[in-house]
């Protein structure tokens, strides 16, 4: 897989992870749920869903791709 692929690929995870949290999140709040230990394991999951996102984001060890060396 090229590096976009790959970078795409777990980007596209990271995003379904922090969707799925936030929703979760987004439900206990029109239930009027705010404490206990729901609220606690979603917020939790939450927090450290967008925590992986921004991390994975801000990485600067890519690789740069291959220059393209052919002459046109």
């Amino acid at each position: 897989m090229s590096n976009t692929e790959d970078f795409r690929l777990h980007a596209h995870e990271l995003i379904a992870d922090l969707d799925a949290a936030t929703s979760e999140m987004m439900s206990l709040i029109s239930a009027h749920q705010l404490s206990g230990p729901d609220w606690e394991r979603v917020t939790q999951w939450q927090h450290e869903a967008y925590e992986r996102w921004m991390a994975y984001l801000n990485k600067t060890t890519y690789p740069d791709p291959p220059q393209n060396s052919a002459s046109h």
